[in-house]
């Protein structure tokens, strides 16, 4: 079970701040190198895009001419690009030995331990990230990230990653960040996709989003506090009846939201699948059970 977020305090020392390089300065690598320039860290900066080392290096950071030149600055790497393919690329001949990797690129656990695989065999320890913040948010109380690989490089540097946000360890695979990280997304674009069909719906009687956005809020709010919770446990528990809901009663109230959707112009494209799903689990003789029973039935049959 991975640990809360945890906000690391370094003793105070006078010694100097070890160095870093971050390379990628897209608006989230900008966001971090910026972290780590205001907590006092040497700096030095890459990006495929020379243009977008200015304004760090205007805050005192060192720009490097190659990637090359910025991994050999530092020995803790920190890397924020916007595919895994662009990693193995730009990063591909560079020599790593003695050096930390931090990958904190958006991407898939398979993709983390391949990275990881290929980092040992290059003389790095190997630390994947997941950022679970936007980057106005880096550095703040509000911001954590989600770190798995090697621990010992972890304890090392975790005073040098808590300028970013909370740090959360989730285990030695390399793969556990991403893991967590895309599971915490894919809750999150679930619930906007439930926030943008709802919008798109109470639009059409010209209500505004603005005077509806309180109310919807308020009840996602209640259900998510409530409904959270006792679906992992029957998940886990594999306990799914349930004195609340049950799949019959919802495969038989969907189709007001498929007519409803239709009758009032928008499309029905984000939900469809919710009622196939409704549709199978009452057909294989799910019906008294509760909505956490679809957890089971995402699964792909071998």
């Amino acid at each position: 079970m991975p640990q809360p977020a945890q906000t690391y305090q370094p003793a105070q020392t006078s010694q100097p701040l070890p160095p870093v390089s971050v390379l990628g300065l897209g608006m989230m690598g900008t966001a971090l190198a910026t972290a780590l320039l205001k907590a006092g860290h040497p700096l030095t900066v890459w990006n495929r895009s020379p243009s977008k080392t200015g304004p760090l290096v205007a805050q005192g950071a060192r720009p490097a001419d190659t990637p090359a030149d910025a991994v050999a600055a530092s020995p803790l790497v920190i890397v924020c690009f916007t595919t895994n393919d662009n990693v193995g690329e730009t990063l591909a001949t560079v020599d790593f030995t003695g050096k930390t990797l931090v990958n904190l690129t958006n991407g898939t656990p398979a993709q983390a331990r391949t990275l990881a695989t290929w980092a040992k065999k290059q003389g790095a320890a190997y630390i994947d990230g997941g950022i679970m913040a936007v980057p106005q948010m880096i550095a703040t109380p509000a911001a954590y990230v989600l770190y798995s690989g090697d621990e010992q490089a972890y304890e090392t540097h975790r005073p040098t990653l808590a300028a970013l946000g909370g740090t959360k360890w989730v285990g030695t695979d390399p793969g556990r960040a991403a893991l967590h990280d895309l599971a915490l997304l894919t809750g999150m674009y679930g619930m906007l996709m439930g926030v943008a069909q709802a919008f798109a719906l109470i639009r059409t009687e010209n209500i505004p989003a603005t005077e509806f956005a309180d109310p919807l809020h308020n009840w996602l709010t209640a259900m998510l506090s409530g409904v959270v919770p006792g679906v992992a446990e029957a998940v886990d528990s594999g306990q799914h009846l349930t004195d609340v809901s049950s799949l019959a009663i919802n495969q038989a109230a969907f189709p007001n939201f498929m007519d409803a959707f239709r009758d009032q112009g928008i499309s029905s494209d984000l939900f469809a699948p919710m009622q196939k799903l409704l549709d199978r689990a009452v057909e294989e003789g799910h019906g008294a059970d509760g909505l956490s029973r679809l957890v089971e039935l995402l699964k792909l049959k071998q």
